[in-house]
């Protein structure tokens, strides 16, 4: 049984046990999100698909750790104008573990 989630703008496939990386969450460590934005379930071959979401079903999940993905630079540069810019950017992730899939 999987179920495919939007979080966030963002679309994960949510397995029972499965690790996910999404975007930043403000919850503390060890704490459970509820998220109740599943586009499609799969039960061993009965698929839902939701118009945008399925009514009823509910993916729960165990937040585990944040960090900060690898640093990106980006460098600006115009040819014969004397401009040059070096920026660094470090995008902010959240583990988080599937707990349960339920559907209604």
């Amino acid at each position: 049984m999987y179920a495919l989630v939007e979080y966030k703008g963002k679309q994960y496939k949510a397995e029972k046990g499965a690790l996910l990386q999404v975007d930043k969450i403000d919850a503390e460590q060890g704490s459970t999100v509820t998220i109740d934005t599943v586009v499609l379930v799969n039960n061993d071959g009965n698929v839902a698909v939701g118009t945008p979401y399925v009514a009823g079903a509910k993916v729960t999940v165990k937040v585990e750790d944040t960090f900060k993905d690898d640093k990106v630079i980006v460098f600006k540069y115009k040819s014969k104008k004397d401009y040059h810019r070096t920026i660094g950017h470090r995008q902010q992730y959240t583990n988080v573990r599937v707990e349960d899939i339920v559907v209604a």
